[in-house]
């Protein structure tokens, strides 16, 4: 994955729009990268119309382990007392889709991702948390884990993950909505709409439905996840304090 003058980019743009990608890729990494074809592969969505051999998936699938090692050793450093459930628990609060998908906008991985913006429904999918866990795979490939280890810190926990907010955040979500449908009378059930293959692994779509409507869908690769997404989305839709 050298560079060479026959980048994806360089082939559908043009050598001046693969200058800006360079630069603006500079900019949202704070270092200039050793391999840059690994990067324009891990912002590369497989929603793209033009021809491509490949896409991020393999190294979303790479990033998505490095990334929960990085946390998991961040979290069992800053909480040497707290038991495994606790630290699981923040793990997941950390890493899960939502939040990812929510760090990648902030750090402003959207406006450099390669995929079909004509498809309206993707800018508003979770493709830019996957696209955030393929960079972080892109910097392990390029820089080595210890250099990807400072970066995730310095970039996306410090600025963006508030332990103590964290900490106070309720994760079951999915008992607060509960307590919220019962209050109001009515009836909550959590429906898996598809299963599906991806990455080798199987993809759950599941979504929440109050008095038979479907008020938010989550996805995850176990339904566990998929529903406290569901739960989460349909919190925010609804207004619930």
């Amino acid at each position: 994955m050298s560079d060479s003058p026959t980048t994806l980019l360089h082939r559908i743009f043009g050598s001046a729009e693969e200058r800006i990608f360079r630069k603006n890729l500079r900019n949202l990494l704070g270092f200039r990268p050793r391999n840059f074809s690994v990067y324009e592969l891990a912002l590369t969505h497989r929603s793209l119309k033009e021809p491509i051999d490949q896409n991020n998936e393999r190294l979303e699938f790479l990033g998505d382990a490095i990334l929960s090692s990085l946390v998991a050793e961040y979290l069992f450093k800053r909480y040497p007392y707290k038991e495994e459930g606790f630290l699981t628990e923040m793990r997941s609060k950390m890493v899960n889709r939502n939040q990812l998908n929510d760090i990648a906008l902030r750090i402003g991985l959207n406006k450099i991702a390669i995929f079909n913006r004509n498809d309206g429904a993707l800018r508003s999918s979770q493709i830019f948390g996957n696209t955030l866990e393929a960079l972080v795979g892109a910097i392990y490939l390029d820089q080595g884990y210890a250099f990807t280890d400072k970066w995730v810190l310095r970039n996306l926990i410090q600025p963006h993950l508030s332990m103590d907010d964290l900490e106070l955040l309720d994760l079951n979500l999915k008992n607060k909505l509960y307590g919220w449908v019962n209050r109001q009378g009515k009836t909550l059930e959590f429906v898996t709409l598809n299963e599906k293959l991806e990455r080798g692994r199987r993809l759950f779509t599941v979504a929440a439905v109050i008095d038979g409507e479907r008020i938010a869908e989550g996805k995850a690769f176990n339904k566990k996840d998929a529903s406290q997404i569901a739960a989460q989305e349909a919190i925010r839709l609804l207004g619930i304090e």
